[in-house]
C-alpha cells in the first residue's frame, strides 16, 4: 500500500463526533435585547439542514453513553444536540423545529432554577423564564433528555470540593426524583470544571455520572479501533451563536480547500 492509499485508509477508519451546544433560539422576551446566545428561529434550521444534507447523524444521548466505551457504535459523522439552562423557549421555539427534522436533543438545567428565571446572568442576559417541571416532562416525552447543569449555576473554580461534589449530588438526585428516570451526564455551569480534573473525575465516577461536558472546544476525532472515548468527564463542545459557521467547524479541510 502506498503513501496515499494509507492516507486514505486512515482517514477512512476515523469517526467525528460533534458536541453542539446552544443556549436560546428565537427571539428575547419582551423588554429584552439580543445577545450572542440567541440564535434567530431561521438561522437553528440552516444549522439543522446543513446536518440533515451532509449525512450527519443527530444521536440521543442512550447512543451518545453507549458510545463513550463502544465508539465502533457511533456513526462516522455523529452530532449530539445540547442545550443549556433550560429556557422555556427551548419548549415553545426550539421544540417544534426539533420534531420537524426528527432529531433528539439534551437539555442541561441548573435544579435551583426550575420555575424560575435566569438570574444567575442577571448581570450579563435578558431575563428569562426557565422550565417547570411540568414543561420538563413534556420535553422528555418528545426526545430531549433533561440533565443536570449544576444546582446553583456557580463556576465550579469559586466553590469548595465539598461545595463542588454537592453540587453534582445535589442536582442528579433532584432530577432523578422529578423526572422518575437515571441521571448520566453532568454539564458543567460556564464549562468551568473547578481546574482539578483529577479530583472532579473522581467525584463524577462515585456519583454514578458517566461522562460531562465542557463549552467550547473542537469536534472529537475518533478511531473504529478505540476501546473508550478518551477523558469522557472533559468533553468539549461547540460553542454555537448566530455567527457561527458550522461547515468550517465541522468540515475545516472541505472549507480550506475551497478557498484555496
Amino acid at each position: 500500500m502506498d503513501t496515499q492509499d494509507s492516507a486514505s485508509s486512515n482517514q477512512a477508519s476515523e469517526h467525528t463526533l460533534a458536541i453542539l451546544s446552544f443556549h436560546k433560539i428565537g427571539e428575547p422576551s419582551p423588554n429584552g435585547w439580543e445577545t450572542w446566545f440567541y440564535i434567530p428561529e431561521a438561522t437553528f434550521v440552516g444549522y439543522l439542514s446543513y446536518l440533515q444534507e451532509n449525512n450527519w447523524h443527530v444521536i440521543d444521548l442512550t447512543t451518545f453513553v453507549r458510545g463513550l466505551t463502544r465508539p465502533e457504535i457511533l456513526p462516522k459523522r455523529s452530532a449530539l444536540l445540547t442545550f443549556d439552562d433550560g429556557y422555556q423557549s427551548m419548549l415553545t421555539s426550539t421544540l417544534p423545529l426539533l420534531l420537524k427534522f426528527g432529531y433528539p436533543a439534551v437539555l442541561f438545567v441548573p435544579t435551583d432554577f426550575i420555575g424560575g428565571r435566569n438570574s444567575f446572568d442577571a448581570d450579563c442576559e435578558p431575563d428569562e423564564a426557565i422550565c417547570d417541571w411540568d414543561e420538563l416532562r413534556e420535553l422528555e416525552r418528545w426526545g430531549v433528555s433533561v440533565q443536570p447543569h449544576g444546582a446553583s449555576h456557580q463556576r465550579f473554580s469559586e466553590l469548595s470540593l465539598a461545595q463542588q461534589e454537592e453540587e453534582l449530588h445535589h442536582s442528579k438526585d433532584s432530577l432523578e426524583a422529578g423526572l422518575k428516570k437515571h441521571i448520566e451526564v453532568f454539564c458543567y455551569p460556564y464549562g468551568d470544571d473547578g481546574g482539578n480534573p483529577q479530583v472532579i473525575t473522581q467525584m463524577l465516577q462515585r456519583l454514578g455520572y458517566q461522562a460531562a461536558c465542557l463549552y467550547g472546544g473542537d469536534p472529537i476525532s475518533l478511531s473504529i479501533d478505540q476501546k473508550a472515548i478518551a477523558n469522557p468527564y472533559h468533553l468539549p463542545r461547540l460553542a454555537m451563536g448566530p455567527d457561527t459557521d458550522l461547515k468550517a467547524v465541522l468540515e475545516p479541510e472541505v472549507t480550506a480547500s475551497a478557498v484555496s
